[in-house]
């Protein structure tokens, strides 16, 4: 058991040489309030005056103090680490200087203050590290933090007691720390503010001890009895009453040795059923042995900790890969494995495949059936047509003469106007597949070929020759759409097996032609009645007054004749027919065009345009230098790693019999 505090304090050695706790180790946290008797209750753990003192805020950083127990110089069989001193200190920010006056060791924790907090009273969170080694310490490690303010003083900033709380609820809301609160026994326990910061990270009190300090200052005829008997507010841990040292005693340098006798003394006057129970001799045992109960406790899950982020960094590390050494072989490894991936996402056998929304050739699909299909099904063959334009159409055909008949280049004159229709949409299906395209690239990049992403410029190169080849194919392909729609435009197909009205039309011709057959012989005989009769539609125009026909505007809208209207339907009944029949041919081919010219182009040729683009001796160097973001990555990477393997080694060396 004894043996668990000096692993601890190994293990919070590994990971501070790497410049970050990633694993929350066992340690015993000091809160309390200014003025609390905080650092009189240290230094009495200490058994020496090391800690700076003043008024205000005197500690502004975290302390992270490691006490460990040496041998008394003349039971050594050799001088410790080639010390010959009974009582020494060092810093981690100075590990090669050795303390052996605590009144240095002072002010160097007062350098360091200002150092890292500056001259003025604010704080900071950076801890300062401290050992100190003595055969009258027992083994701990405690955390000393800035005593709890309530009201900014001189130059302090405005937030002082919010920076403070914030400090301490960082450390001591670390589930493997335990909690020292201090509170004077001259104060109201109910409104202590270590208590309360310490009842929010743990309200179950299992990590919670309470030092009642002061106990000489109580106002006479009272005492903290009940306090110290758990009687006024319950502490699982415990609660221990101690006599800290009166400034008088600082002043007068009173050794703490005698202090201690002193407080013994006084704890036998007016507490005699608590005297084995309370004082700081009592408090150093009860801490030691509350600390190597609680890491016997936390060890098991600090092994699988480290266990599952030995594991994690590993794979991190091998994400990055190795320091290139044959350029040629890497590059067309790296350029292999983008092309791969990069026909594989289109070919929907990618690795990485996305959840969150239609990717590659998913997506190239839902462009073509549902995008593409759904907006062609939506144009309507007659949309943008009227009757009167048909009308139009037909005489403009006939020239001079009237129309008998329907005339066949109406038809053919309308009904291109609506082919003309589809080719938008066609070039827009082309211009989204190219879009697609163009995000397989990025898609590919972050997620398929993660070592791409240590070269930057070789990344850069290759989305530079995939776009490059897109941007080459798109024109090639909007000439084949646009060529599709021109087929179209080019050969009216009346012949063609699914123009089924064309027929109908021809039978309602031929009857056309019967009834017109009789109009004629109708129309004679009408005419000759016209003759007799004086022009009813017309009347004479006055003597010396000319009409010019020729200003009469053509009616915007009116009431079509039978003739007319059946015109009118004929042509609309082929149109439609003939432009379904366009319509389903256009997608059809677009989508193949598209697949022909565009996507099956670029994954056959993919590869061929990577190696023939990059693959060229001056540019391999400067193509695979790695960012120094990764090969900072890497090396921290590494680093964490390696601490990892020695802190697993440090707790596998704790034999099982430790742990109980």
């Amino acid at each position: 058991m004894e043996t668990l505090i000096p692993t601890i304090n190994r293990l919070q050695e590994v990971f501070l040489t790497v410049g970050t706790e990633i694993i929350q180790l066992p340690q015993i946290v000091v809160v309390g309030s200014q003025s609390s008797g905080k650092s009189s209750v240290l230094e009495s753990l200490v058994g020496r005056d090391f800690l700076p003192r003043g008024s205000g805020i005197v500690t502004r950083r975290p302390l992270v103090l490691q006490l460990i127990n040496v041998a008394p110089l003349k039971e050594r069989l050799k001088p410790e680490n080639g010390i010959k001193a009974e009582e020494w200190g060092t810093f981690l920010h100075c590990k090669s200087q050795i303390f052996t006056d605590f009144q240095e060791i002072r002010k160097e924790i007062e350098a360091e203050t200002a150092r890292g907090s500056g001259d003025n009273k604010g704080i900071s969170p950076e801890p300062i590290h401290l050992k100190i080694f003595s055969p009258n310490v027992l083994n701990l490690t405690l955390v000393d933090l800035p005593g709890i303010t309530k009201v900014p003083v001189g130059d302090q900033p405005e937030d002082i007691e919010a920076q403070v709380q914030e400090m301490i609820l960082s450390f001591i809301s670390n589930p493997n720390s335990l909690i020292l609160a201090v509170s004077p026994a001259n104060s109201d326990l109910a409104t202590a503010d270590a208590l309360k910061l310490a009842r929010e990270v743990d309200p179950d009190g299992r990590r919670t001890l309470l030092v009642v300090s002061k106990l000489d200052l109580m106002d006479a005829g009272t005492d903290a009895l009940e306090v110290l008997l758990g009687r006024v507010i319950p502490i699982r841990l415990g609660i221990i009453g101690v006599v800290n040292r009166s400034q008088h005693d600082i002043n007068t340098q009173k050794s703490l040795q005698d202090s201690i006798k002193d407080e013994q003394a006084f704890l036998q006057r007016h507490y005699p059923s608590l005297a084995s129970r309370a004082g700081m001799r009592y408090l150093a045992k009860t801490l030691s042995r509350l600390l190597m109960h609680h890491i016997r406790d936390c060890l098991p899950d600090l092994k699988t900790r480290v266990t599952v982020l030995s594991a994690q960094y590993q794979a991190q590390l091998n994400s990055y890969g190795q320091p290139v050494e044959d350029h040629s072989a890497t590059l067309l490894q790296i350029v292999t494995k983008f092309a791969s991936d990069y026909c594989n996402t289109i070919e929907g056998t990618a690795r990485h495949i996305q959840t969150s929304e239609l990717c590659g050739g998913a997506r190239i699909c839902y462009i073509f059936h549902e995008t593409f299909g759904r907006t062609l099904q939506s144009i309507d063959p007659l949309a943008g047509l009227t009757d009167l334009d048909i009308l139009t159409a037909i005489r403009n055909a006939t020239g001079p003469r009237p129309a008998l008949f329907v005339p066949e280049v109406s038809f053919e004159l309308l009904v291109k106007r609506q082919i003309k229709r589809l080719e938008e949409p066609s070039l827009r299906c082309v211009e989204l597949v190219h879009e697609e395209l163009q995000r397989i690239i990025q898609h590919c990049s972050s997620f398929s070929t993660q070592e791409l992403l240590r070269f930057p410029k070789l990344h850069d190169s290759i989305v530079e020759v995939v776009t490059g080849l897109l941007r080459k194919r798109l024109p090639i392909t909007n000439e084949m759409v646009h060529n599709l729609v021109a087929i179209e435009l080019a050969y009216i197909n009346t012949k063609h097996p699914d123009f089924t009205d064309a027929a109908q039309v021809s039978a309602s011709v031929n009857s056309q032609q019967a009834e017109a057959a009789d109009g004629g012989r109708r129309w004679k005989s009408e005419k000759v009645t016209e003759e007799r009769t004086p022009a009813a539609e017309f009347g004479s125009p006055s003597k010396g007054q000319a009409i010019n026909l020729l200003d009469s505007a053509m009616p915007a809208s009116r009431k079509l004749s039978g003739k007319e209207q059946r015109d009118c339907e004929v042509i609309q009944r082929l149109i439609k027919c003939y432009f379904l029949i366009v319509r389903k041919s256009i997608q059809d081919s677009v989508p193949k065009t598209v697949m022909h010219f565009l996507v099956n182009h670029v994954k056959e040729h993919l590869q061929s345009e990577l190696v023939g683009q990059l693959y060229k001796q001056p540019l391999l160097q400067e193509l695979l230098i790695e960012s120094q973001e990764t090969a900072q990555q890497r090396i921290e990477v590494a680093q964490m790693l390696e601490a990892l393997k020695k802190a697993n080694t440090i707790i596998s060396e704790i034999r099982e019999t430790h742990l109980w």
